[in-house]
């Protein structure tokens, strides 16, 4: 399964983009601030949104939010990226939040997106597919 996060909009504090699941729209997604990192000394703390590239997707168990969330793994100058609920850019810490941007800065109806986009991962799991994501910026 291959899921592609497009930038759709740049701002001065997040970013906000479209997931794809195999070539078609699922939802919206907010991040932190897109930044040219050349190392780990360009990143500022939860205020960073991750390079693009291509990273292998797993579902497992996230001590923090107590649930199973898919996370990102290789991500150059960041750890524990994790796709999850949330609503604005101080919620997301590096991580990609899902929803719909029907309010500027912001996702909104993002559990029901999360919840969805975790039984889209967990069947494609089942099937012994392998899931990656393509974020392009």
């Amino acid at each position: 399964m291959k899921l592609t996060l497009k930038t759709r909009f740049k701002a001065e504090e997040y970013t906000i983009g479209s997931l794809l699941i195999d070539g078609e729209y699922f939802c919206d997604t907010l991040e932190d601030k897109v930044r040219v990192l050349n190392s780990a000394s360009d990143k500022i703390f939860g205020k960073t949104a991750i390079p693009a590239g291509t990273y292998k997707v797993v579902v497992n168990y996230s001590p923090k939010f107590k649930r199973r969330l898919p996370r990102l793994l290789d991500v150059p100058y960041f750890e524990g990226i994790l796709i999850h609920r949330g609503n604005e850019a101080e919620h997301t810490h590096g991580c990609i939040l899902v929803g719909e941007n029907k309010v500027k800065g912001r996702v909104i109806n993002s559990a029901q997106w999360e919840r969805a986009l975790i039984q889209i991962l967990l069947d494609a799991i089942a099937d012994d597919e392998e899931i990656t994501i393509d974020v392009i910026r």
